[in-house]
């Protein structure tokens, strides 16, 4: 079994330059390691000053490194569907004669580069798949699209199939709208179970885990801890923290001091925080990280370990237990408030509001029939209780920020 490490961070924190030396030292073990970037602005080929592009290139003994571009990705593993936009757009008056060459699907660029990290690990070609992925903003919004799309999918892609085929001739004869024909149905739906095989690919807690890079700094501790708990929302496996750029006791001068006391507060916030999570000091360079050199020694200062390679937390972040009266739910949340917290349930589905972020949840089916009771957030979990519906009660059920 492969094995894939996902890192992201606050732009500018380092993380790119770490997730480098994961793969230098894994290459060193004897490891196939591919170090691939999501990011839509790649910089490993400045890193390790050299090309790098839309295939693997060797890098040095056991080590592959790739900059994947999402336009080429949709182009040639989905030709239908974006054929099919393009026709859909173009026939209702937009100008795409232009956009042969271009994604043309708006927001959903960066989940071609993760189903083609998932068709990279099932080949079985690499021991280790390392992602440098965009900014935690931008990670959070692709790492919650597989789950997304596949639960709607699963609610409106049979009617909406049947509505395209049924639609299709008098919407062309009297809107002069061009739907998507049987071709590009049948690649949307074989995408949809892609988002299937991923979501559970990126799941499992023996294969993937996301290690988080950050500095020591007001902003960058405050994006980091709501990251984290952004992804024990959507039950991804947090397995490492990396605090980069950190000063020495002595710095050489009060101003430099001074800084490193502030460094020191945020730290042990970090620490708090990141309780029962591997947490890896990484001193300040006086130099850019750039070079196979320098990232060998970035390698071996912060990064020995044996097992640092390895999953090296399992974390249980959703756990449904029967309980007096009925069942209960707990989530994972991390450092959130009751206040930041929305729950209500839709017939077998519980949707988990979370500030901007949103998460639908298909009950099991030992919970057919149950609606929520009742809810609380408290010591950085969601619980969530469910009671048997009474005969004849309304199939909708909602709790609001009250808990009742």
């Amino acid at each position: 079994m492969g094995r894939i490490i996902i890192f992201t961070g606050k732009g500018g924190v380092g993380k790119t330059s770490i997730a480098a030396a994961h793969a230098v030292r894994a290459a060193s073990e004897g490891k196939k390691t591919l170090l691939v970037s999501a990011d839509m602005a790649p910089n490993l080929g400045d890193i390790f000053e050299t090309e790098v592009g839309g295939n693997a290139v060797p890098a040095g003994d056991n080590l592959y490194l790739l900059e994947l571009d999402p336009d080429q990705l949709v182009r040639e593993n989905y030709p239908n569907i974006s054929k099919a936009m393009r026709n859909l757009f173009g026939s209702s008056g937009l100008a795409l004669d232009n956009l042969d060459d271009e994604m043309i699907i708006p927001g959903f660029e960066n989940l071609f580069s993760l189903l083609k990290i998932r068709d990279i690990y099932n080949s079985g070609e690499y021991d280790l798949i390392i992602v440098d992925c965009a900014p935690t903003g931008e990670t959070l919004s692709l790492l919650k699209l597989p789950e997304l799309l596949s639960w709607y999918m699963e609610k409106f892609y049979p009617v909406g199939k049947t509505m395209v085929r049924v639609m299709a001739p008098v919407s062309k004869a009297k809107y002069k709208v061009t739907l998507p024909n049987r071709k590009a149905m049948n690649e949307i739906e074989q995408m949809h179970w892609s988002l299937v095989v991923l979501q559970e690919l990126l799941k499992d807690p023996d294969v993937s885990s996301v290690r988080l890079v950050c500095t020591p700094e007001k902003m960058v501790v405050d994006e980091t801890k709501r990251s984290y708990m952004y992804l024990n929302l959507y039950h991804y496996q947090v397995d490492g923290v990396f605090i980069n750029r950190i000063l020495p006791d002595d710095a050489g001068s009060d101003f430099m001091n001074h800084w490193g006391s502030i460094q020191k507060k945020y730290i042990r916030e970090l620490e708090s925080v990141f309780a029962g999570i591997p947490i890896t000091r990484i001193a300040w360079y006086p130099h850019e990280v750039r070079g196979r050199a320098a990232i060998q020694h970035l390698c071996d200062d912060v990064l020995g370990d044996k097992d640092i390679l390895n999953v090296r937390v399992h974390t249980d972040n959703e756990i449904y237990e029967a309980c007096d009266g009925g069942w209960s739910l707990t989530i994972r949340l991390p450092g959130a408030a009751k206040e930041d917290v929305t729950v209500y349930q839709h017939e077998m589905d519980v949707n988990i509001k979370v500030n901007n972020f949103n998460r639908c949840i298909p009950l099991p089916n030992t919970l057919t029939g149950a609606q929520i009771d009742g809810w609380d957030v408290a010591d950085g979990f969601l619980r969530i209780q469910f009671s048997k519906k009474a005969d004849g009660q309304d199939e909708t059920a909602e709790a609001g920020k009250d808990g009742k």
